[in-house]
């Protein structure tokens, strides 16, 4: 979790630069806008490996590839966004928004076509005014949101999808298009503004901003400042609710989804207006969201609206990924190594547990202590009938179905950013190989392996396009975990002097020749976390751990089930949690990442296994696990004691990852 904000030892890394290279899809902030000297590489640049790859190609062939079958009522043909009389709003263009990227990561000509016909739609239906996408609202069909054509909010969604393509293809089409739409809206916000049709856009304004600003930082048109002004004076004011208000120690107070879509904007407008308050703002919402309404996941109990951080309240897909991409765009702004960290913690814990293996059904909550997927009434602030928890499509609010699509592929796409500098930095990592240009104008081919995140060794190999290009000078940055006590790196297997220490950038310069080899070692201990109640939360490097359960699929109308015979009422001793004693008190069986897909229970890469008690009466409640005294200083209420197993949160469906202490 977020500890307290890292210092940028070089205050270059915040400073105002102009372009630094020829490569028009290479795109750094420009005057007199902030931010940091690293930017994201065009989309198709980073190919994933191992697991990773793995991972997306289940998307593609899942509900990523096959949304427009499988939910065809309302992304299929008849989508207004497509020229249909359906669905007007955002759920086809939450759809593009993920199956976009996935499809130019993995070059897939069929996924890119299926995403092409969206943009190709986008870029036709504008009008002379700037105006564009669905045009009237539609009569009102079950199941379909037909009206409210004209919010600002699914624009938004839109305009996401527009940028990535440019930064997958630079099209020409796009930039003018996008001045033309900013125009329009520069024009019409004063009379219909941010919320004038439905309160989300005024709450997720942030994300409107953000590419207004990416496009100044194209083009350079002076008008976009002010709409970026008038944009962030119309949303909600995310850094007052960080630094002063009463919503994040308040319950009910705030829809979860939109915190989660707030989350950067403080940051984002910061671009702009060099105020530090609004830089500091995240970090002072994630000290007051760890004891209030957070989970151990970096996400936060929200089953619709906020609730203090029950272990068994609900979290929701769509806020799993869209902190997913605040944390990215902070990042890249700011360069801010516990962004990285903070990120690490939700992509590898709360995001492949939410949907199934073959990504073909998901869950609208998942609950920290889940001991069965069943269809029984509990105990959330909005319910969805019974269906909150299982596996399926259209459970809970069908946003999720189309919007969980972005959280793996955006991922992807922030494991590497080139620097201003002329060098390449790797702030999250996964396996992966990068093609990035450095000192000038060389193709390096940066080549990650990697068992991260479960295991701390990573090794980069470098290489260049072309024959002729046997070697070049330029940096490689690159993260030390905050959870890291003694990291070390390597050069062609002779360690680099240079002071790394947990929590910062580490950068080495040098000539790098074809064929040499930086190793990263970041040793995992397993250390503690006290949470809701002071439950006890176990982890490993950015995972954390929880009790396996075994787990028995089964199916219920349309949804699939998950229940267990493995008791879960267990306890830990304080002593096992104590930071001082913890290191000791687990062991740790690494088989290391084959290739079996890793995040489910039969192929978890790591055990830990730790003495444990059983806590009396402690009891199933609702299909959940009963509320207990999570941390207490009884000792009468402990039964037997035995050996349990647990493994990483990710690899789980069941689990109980805060743990009584006793």
């Amino acid at each position: 979790m977020l500890k307290k904000r890292i210092a940028i030892a070089a205050l270059s890394l915040l400073a105002v630069l102009p372009c630094a290279a020829s490569n028009p899809l290479y795109i750094y902030s420009r005057a007199p806008l902030n931010g940091s000297s690293f930017t994201e590489l065009p989309l198709g640049a980073i190919h994933p490996d191992g697991w990773l790859l793995d991972q997306l190609q289940r998307q593609a062939s899942g509900l990523t590839g096959h949304l427009d079958e499988v939910y065809a009522s309302v992304v299929g043909p008849d989508n207004a966004w497509i020229g249909g009389e359906g669905d007007t709003w955002e759920r086809g263009p939450y759809w593009i928004d993920g199956l976009l990227p996935l499809a130019y990561i993995l070059d897939d000509q069929e996924l890119k076509d299926k995403a092409l016909a969206w943009v190709e739609a986008m870029l036709s239906s504008q009008t002379d005014d700037g105006y564009f996408g669905p045009a009237k609202d539609n009569p009102p069909k079950f199941g379909l949101q037909t009206d409210n054509s004209h919010d600002w909010w699914p624009k938004m969604v839109a305009l996401k999808v527009l940028k990535q393509y440019y930064m997958a293809t630079a099209d020409e089409r796009v930039v003018p298009f996008l001045l033309n739409y900013f125009r329009y809206q520069k024009d019409h916000l004063g009379e219909t503004p941010l919320g004038h049709w439905t309160f989300w856009g005024e709450q997720r304004g942030g994300d409107n901003l953000e590419v207004v600003l990416w496009l100044y930082d194209v083009t350079g048109a002076d008008f976009l400042l002010e709409l970026a002004e008038l944009i962030h004076s119309q949303t909600l004011d995310w850094t007052g609710i960080f630094t002063r208000g009463p919503e994040l120690h308040t319950q009910n107070s705030l829809h979860c989804v939109n915190l989660a879509q707030g989350f950067k904007e403080p940051v984002v407008y910061w671009r702009l207006s060099g105020n530090r308050e609004n830089l500091d703002a995240p970090a002072k919402a994630v000290s007051m969201i760890r004891q209030t309404i957070g989970l151990p996941t970096g996400l936060w109990a929200g089953d619709e609206l906020l609730r203090f951080g029950l272990p068994t309240a609900g979290s929701e897909f769509c806020t799993c990924v869209e902190m997913m991409f605040s944390l990215e765009e902070m990042l890249r702004i700011t360069a801010d190594p516990a962004w990285a960290d903070y990120l690490e913690r939700v992509a590898f814990n709360a995001l492949p547990t939410q949907a199934d293996d073959e990504f073909r059904n998901r869950q609208y909550f998942q609950q920290t202590n889940q001991v069965e997927c069943t269809r029984k009434w509990r105990d959330f602030v909005t319910s969805h009938g019974k269906d909150d928890v299982v596996f399926g499509v259209l459970n809970g609010y069908p946003c999720c179905t189309c919007n969980m699509h972005q959280g793996w592929p955006k991922f992807t796409q922030n494991l590497w950013y080139a620097s201003h500098d002329g060098g390449a930095a790797a702030f999250v990592y996964s396996p992966c190989r990068a093609e990035v240009s450095v000192a000038g104008d060389v193709e390096a081919v940066l080549t990650e392996k990697t068992g991260y995140p479960f295991s701390g060794n990573i090794s980069i190999s470098i290489d260049y396009k072309g024959r002729k290009v046997k070697s070049a000078s330029f940096p490689l940055w690159f993260r030390i975990p905050s959870w890291c006590t003694a990291p070390s790196a390597m050069v062609n297997g002779v360690p680099v002097s240079a002071d790394l220490s947990a929590g910062s950038l580490g950068r080495i310069e040098r000539e790098w020749k074809k064929g040499d080899v930086l190793t990263l070692e970041f040793p995992m201990e397993v250390y503690t976390e006290r949470w809701y109640d002071l439950a006890g939360v176990v982890l490993r490097g950015p995972l954390i751990y929880a009790l396996k359960m075994n787990e028995n699929w089964g199916v219920d109308g349309d949804c699939r089930t998950v229940t267990s015979d493995t008791p879960w009422d267990w306890c830990l001793r304080w002593i096992d949690v104590h930071p001082d004693h913890c290191r000791e008190s687990f062991r740790v069986v690494d088989r290391g990442v084959g290739d079996a897909y890793p995040w489910n229970t039969e192929n978890a890469p790591v055990s830990l296994f730790v003495k444990a008690n059983k806590l009396l009466d402690w009891t199933l409640y609702r299909g959940q696990a009963g509320h207990v005294a999570y941390s207490s200083q009884q000792k009468d209420d402990i039964g037997e004691q035995s050996e349990i197993e647990l493994i990483p949160y990710g690899c789980t469906t069941l689990r109980i990852a805060e743990f009584p202490v006793r």
